[in-house]
């Protein structure tokens, strides 16, 4: 299955889905047009029951994607600024609420609206050449929407000090923070997503969903009510088939 847009490219290849930006500056900067092509996309595959993950990447290797297109968002007002900033939230909110686990590849720039773009992602694979970084102070506007997860990944302290100076942190501080999920060299981060997705393949796509959205409601509930409600998940699960297909496969595998 394939599908194009102006601004994004998006394959299913077995189990695994890969979305792309393409055409979108070497950087892979966001403007409207750019988050337009990823949301429509998006909504198109969410129902894919066949694929079981889903890689995210910019174009090339210079770039995860290195923010929002600054050449646009300096004309905006403060009517407009908000148009702007509620598509970028419409996509990260896409892929955070994106049904199956999402891989984001970073092999070199993260900033501002990319990073926010990441931390929406599952997992974040990222090379040890690359850089991070929440630099919209320096240009006169507040970091929002998605950074707000900032201090679940990495603390408070760190998080103030991140939104506050606009500095940038380095692969391996971003991943020893737990702002990333590995690093490894830019050589070396197909191959490990490549295992990562071969796992997700060889596991139900039904309970890969299931969990996922339990991972997303745990963040905004109390933690009684979460326990409580994975009881629940727990029962639905065995509404699936994937329970005594799996558990019988690892059976037969004992005996």
């Amino acid at each position: 299955m394939e599908i194009k847009r102006t601004h994004a490219h998006f394959c299913l290849q077995d189990k695994t889905g890969t979305l792309s930006i393409r055409n979108a500056t070497r950087l892979n900067l966001l403007d409207s047009a750019v988050i337009s092509d990823l949301i429509a996309v998006l909504d198109e595959i969410r129902s894919l029951d066949q694929m079981h993950s889903l890689v995210f990447r910019g174009e090339g290797d210079d770039a995860f994607i290195a923010g929002a297109h600054i050449k646009e968002m300096s004309g905006l007002n403060p009517d407009t600024a908000r148009t702007f900033i509620r598509q970028l939230k419409t996509l990260c909110d896409a892929l955070y609420h994106f049904p199956t686990p999402i891989i984001a590849r970073i092999p070199g720039w993260c900033l501002g609206g990319g990073l926010e773009v990441a931390l929406a992602c599952d997992l974040r694979i990222i090379a040890n050449e690359a850089h991070v970084g929440m630099p919209e102070v320096k240009v006169g506007i507040p970091s929002v929407i998605h950074a707000t997860l900032l201090p679940h990944f990495i603390g408070t302290s760190r998080a103030d000090w991140m939104l506050l100076t606009g500095e940038n942190i380095d692969a391996p501080t971003a991943t020893q923070w737990g702002m990333m999920t590995e690093c490894a060299p830019l050589a070396e981060i197909d191959a490990r997503i490549a295992t990562l997705t071969e796992q997700f393949a060889a596991l139900g796509p039904k309970v890969l969903r299931q969990q996922k959205a339990l991972n997303r409601r745990w963040l905004e509930i109390p933690p009684a009510q979460a326990i409580e409600e994975s009881v629940e998940a727990f029962g639905d699960a065995f509404t699936t088939g994937e329970p005594e297909h799996y558990m019988n496969q690892f059976l037969n595998q004992k005996k």
